[in-house]
């Protein structure tokens, strides 16, 4: 089995457990990022409050709406920037080595090289994974709407949010977020936001730059020290909630566009609420809601982003490190079993 094999697979385990345990703090943060009132009538919800809300006006399913387009999601972006990565990633490395014989370097892949590397793979991985997400966003932003009518039978209004039916309406599923998404804006609207998720690419690549470089420093240290270059689950946790702490902070505006464009558009009234593209977007959001608005839910992202990471990090290099012992193991056994 290829080391890049290894890597992807174990990229995509790391990513499903890591979802699965922070699946509804983002679901709440895309709630946070796509919430256009500009006008403040409601009372702004904390990251707890909110998820409260949802589950006493929706039920606890809807925190985990979007949880299985999620979960494939993740596992084939997961899966497709490891795959890649590591291809990549040993070339730079072969260069690096071809570089050193020639008498420059020192064999080692540098900071600028391993940001292109990271870039170049998470590129390969939006193009071919933005129309899951775009359906993952549909889901996690549809609120499932209660039945009952206002006190003394007075009409409804939108902002109620509520329907005054008998019988509950059917779920909200995949395939109905798929048709609502093709009815709106055909096959390109599977690629909405795909720009500033293109751009944000330097989000795993600034993460993956600083995870690296305080990964080898580490190692280092230790080499000088001759303790060993080994490094334990826990510090490998620790490095990656660092590295996507910091690559969060940089590229959450991107991030909250890029929500704002999946997020089902309002085609009537307010023409603030209305984005055609990334430009206007952004355009529209700096004129009515000012820079905070490019902020919204940067708390509970922060939360999220860094817990996810870091248990991915810690699956993944778990699942790696153990896949080549029984892999090693399994070559000995064979060795050993041959007749002489």
């Amino acid at each position: 089995m290829s080391d890049a094999l290894i890597n992807g697979l174990a990229g995509a385990g790391g990513g499903v457990i890591a979802q699965l345990i922070t699946y509804p703090l983002q679901t709440v943060n895309t709630r946070q990022q796509t919430e256009r009132d500009v006008k403040n009538e409601k009372r702004k919800l904390g990251t707890l409050q909110l998820m409260c809300q949802v589950v006493k006006h929706e039920g606890w399913d809807r925190l985990y709406g979007g949880l299985g387009p999620s979960l494939v999601g993740t596992s084939v972006s997961q899966g497709v920037y490891y795959y890649f990565y590591q291809i990549f990633r040993s070339k730079a490395e072969a260069a690096s080595l071809e570089r050193m014989k020639a008498g420059i370097g020192d064999g080692s892949v540098g900071m600028l090289s391993s940001l292109l590397v990271a870039a170049v793979s998470g590129c390969v991985n939006v193009l071919l994974t933005n129309p899951i997400w775009v359906v993952v966003t549909r889901m996690q932003t549809h609120k499932k709407v209660s039945k009952p009518s206002l006190p003394g039978g007075a009409p409804l209004t939108p902002l109620d949010e509520t329907v005054p039916a008998a019988v509950n309406p059917p779920s909200y599923r995949t395939t109905h977020a798929i048709q609502e998404l093709y009815d709106e804006a055909g096959i390109r609207g599977f690629w909405k936001g795909v720009i500033p998720t293109l751009i944000m690419v330097s989000n795993p690549s600034i993460q993956f730059m600083l995870y690296e470089t305080m990964l080898n420093k580490l190692k280092k240290q230790r080499a000088l020290r001759k303790v060993g270059s080994g490094v334990t689950a826990l510090e490998i946790f620790l490095l990656g909630a660092l590295a996507k702490l910091g690559a969060t902070v940089v590229t959450y505006p991107l991030l909250v566009v890029k929500a704002r464009l999946q997020a089902k558009q309002v085609v009537a009234g307010d023409k603030r609420h209305q984005y055609k593209g990334t430009f206007d977007a952004i355009i529209k959001m700096i004129r009515y809601e000012g820079v905070y608005g490019f902020y919204k839910g940067m708390g509970t992202k922060i939360v999220q982003s860094v817990l996810a990471a870091a248990v991915l990090f810690m699956v993944k290099e778990e699942l790696v490190r153990s896949t080549r012992f029984l892999l090693t193991k399994g070559a000995i056994g064979r060795a050993k079993s041959k007749p002489q």
